[in-house]
């Protein structure tokens, strides 16, 4: 698995990379997700399933976090705007 999707604190979507260990988009709306702003969702369908079948807890972003392309400061102020009910989708 190169990545998964968990949902954030404040009920929006991360999208979290093994390959780079820390999130590359965050703060995503379910039709963000859907519409494949990530560019790594097929179709609809395929993002359907993975929102319903492989959706991972926020727990396992912190723990599979690796300080090597995102500081580890950087990555506290990501989890504080993960948190923020009026975040807006960005890219890490």
């Amino acid at each position: 698995m190169a990545r998964f999707i968990a949902k954030q604190p404040n009920g929006l979507y991360l999208r979290f990379s093994t390959i780079v260990d820390c999130p590359t988009h965050i703060n995503m709306t379910k039709e963000d997700y859907l519409n494949n702003v990530t560019g790594t969702v097929r179709n609809r369908d395929e993002g359907e399933i993975i929102l319903n079948q492989h959706l991972q807890p926020f727990s396992e972003v912190i723990e599979r976090f690796v300080p090597n392309n995102m500081t580890e400061s950087e990555f506290k102020d990501l989890l504080q705007e993960t948190k923020d009910i009026n975040a807006k989708y960005r890219t890490t």
